[in-house]
Formats: C-alpha cells, structure tokens, sequence
C-alpha cells in the first residue's frame, strides 16, 4: 500500500514547489556569475572618436575576468551579490510558475489524448512556450528591479522597494514594471527549448528509468540550456538592455523596444555584439540548469515520499475518526434501547 502511495505522481504545487526550490539553490550559488553577465551585456563598446562614455556605468569590462577583477576591487566581494534577494525572489516565483503551469498544461494534453503516450518534441516546446508565458506576465516586475539592482553603481545602490519606487516614477510609471514583457515572452522559446530537449533526450537516453542519477540530470540539463542560451542570445542581451538604465550617450533616452535595442548595439559594436555575455551567460545556465534538474529530481523523491506519509497520516487519523464515530453510535444505540419501554401485549 504504502509502495503504491510512494508512486503516484506529485500534483502540479508539489512539482513547482520542487523546481522552485531548485532554481533557488542553484541561482544562489553561481549568482556572481549573473552579476558579469548583467555587467557585459549592459556596457556598449566605447569609441575613441567619442568623449562620452557609452557604457551603462564608469567602469568598461574587457572580458569576464576582467569584470569580476574589477567589480571586487571597486565593491568588494558584497559587490557579486547585489540585488541578489531580489533575484532569488524572482527566480523562486519564476520557476514555481513555470513548473507549476508547465504541470498543469502537460497532464491536460496527455488526459485529452485517447492513448496516452509522452508528446512529441514540438508538442513539449508548445507546452513549454504556453506555461513559460503564463509565469513571465506574473513575474517580470521582479525582473525588473533586479536587473535595475545589479546595473547600479555602488554609490547609487538602493533596496528591492526603493528600485521599484524609481522605476514606477520614471517616465514609463507603473508599466515599467513591465518593461521588457514582448521580449520575455519571445525569450519563452528558452525554457520552452530548455525543458523540450531535456524531455527528449531523457527519454531518448533513459527510456524506462523512473528517476535519474544526480549526473544524469546535471548532464540533460546542462545540455539542454547550453542549446537554448545560443539560440537565444541576441533577445537576452536584448532585453537587460530594455529592463536597465539606458547608456550616458542616449541622454536619459529609454529604449522602447527590443528591435531597437538590439539596432542601437549592432550600429555601435555591430552584429557579433548581440551575443556578448555569451560565455559567462552560458557558464550560468550550465551550472544553474544542471543544478536545477538535479536538485529538482532529487526533492521530487523527497515530496513524493512526504506526501505518501502525509497520506498515510491522514488516512489513519480519518479511520480513527470513523471507529471513534461508530464506536460513539453503537455506545447510543445501547442506551437507546435499555431506555425504551417493552410494550405488553
């Protein structure tokens, strides 16, 4: 029975309350890694014809390297770690969306189908892309703020509430909390690839096995993101460049689309600029996807064997109730009828 209880699978809350726990763990371990990339994709190449730097902040970083260098240098090593709590919360409330839904529309497509059978790669891409713009609608605010948080200067660095109060009182108001959304939900085609080609190849490579090996999960999803982040660099890069503060040189000037983001960096750096950040964003997404499968499988056995005993729990204690009930009934039946009259006939 209890073997039984340990195989059914986890409603969709338990799924995404174990993808979000993932991501959290994994994000908070490579989130320097996160800051660089930030940095790098924020920075427009400076050109000696032009007085003014072009850059989104002072400092001007030549590589991954010298970044990391610099930004320990100028604000030491809390410097890796700003906006991080704010990064955390939209990581969690994220994932936890996109887990969720990405749960929800998965069991409704295999129940609609009259034999059952697991769905085809453009089918999982199609699930993937519906659940992750479910989740950046409700998210993206969160986004936002953080990617505002860890473009500032140390001299300019404020809270989670004070970076969103700047943000709504800019020009754009309350929508700039949503600024970037057209991008996000194109950028749906990443985890939508992610998670698409993670199904495949785990069904490819590890056809009949239930749960999958710490390695095994690190190496699906570590593959899987690398496949997604190149093919979605160009809208990543993109859309921080939408979500931070616009460059000195566009005199306070915010972008209004991802097009013109990605215009402005082609005219200045031209094309091959579209993927700069490329390396460490692929790093992070290596180390944070593999994590995160890992993670994720491993607290799914921990949720499933929790709910079995929380199952178990509730059935014992609900057939307790019904012996104590009957036990109540049969103890009134008993004086019920020692109290009745016999009739003489």
């Amino acid at each position: 029975m209890a073997g039984n209880a340990a195989q059914r699978p986890l409603p969709p809350w338990g799924n995404a309350l174990a993808g979000a726990t993932g991501a959290a763990l994994a994000n908070a371990i490579v989130y320097p890694l996160d800051i660089v990339k930030t940095r790098l994709q924020v920075q427009v190449k400076q050109k000696s014809a032009e007085s003014d730097s072009l850059t989104s902040n002072h400092e001007h970083y030549t590589s991954s390297l010298d970044a990391l260098r610099k930004i320990i240098d100028d604000e030491g090593i809390t410097g890796l770690y700003s906006g991080i709590n704010g990064s955390l919360i939209g990581v969690t409330s994220t994932n936890f969306a996109y887990f969720y839904w990405y749960s929800v529309v998965r069991s409704l497509y295999l129940s609609s189908q009259i034999i059952p059978r697991p769905p085809g790669t453009a089918m999982e891409l199609s699930l993937g892309a519906i659940a992750g713009a479910v989740a950046q609608v409700f998210t993206i605010p969160v986004s936002v703020i953080t990617t505002r948080q860890q473009t500032q200067s140390i001299g300019d660095r404020k809270g989670l509430l004070d970076t969103g109060r700047e943000v709504v009182l800019s020009e754009d108001g309350w929508t700039g909390l949503w600024r970037g959304l057209k991008a996000s939900l194109v950028l749906v085609a990443n985890p939508a690839i992610t998670y698409g080609t993670y199904q495949r190849l785990r069904e490819l490579l590890f056809p009949k096995k239930a749960s999958l090996r710490p390695w095994e999960s690190f190496f699906l999803g570590a593959t899987s993101k690398a496949l997604a982040t190149i093919v979605t660099q160009p809208l990543i890069v993109a859309k921080v460049g939408l979500q931070s503060r616009p460059p000195p040189a566009r005199q306070g000037k915010s972008f209004k689309s991802f097009l013109e983001v990605m215009a402005y960096i082609n005219e200045h750096e031209g094309p091959f600029a579209l993927f700069k950040g490329l390396a460490p964003q692929i790093t992070k997404g290596i180390l944070v996807q593999g994590l995160l499968m890992m993670t994720k499988e491993r607290m799914e056995i921990v949720f499933v064997l929790l709910f079995a005993y929380l199952r178990k729990v509730r059935d014992t204690r609900l057939r307790q109730m019904a012996n104590a009930v009957a036990a109540q009934a049969n103890t009134a039946a008993d004086r019920a009828k020692g109290v009745i009259p016999m009739t003489v006939k």
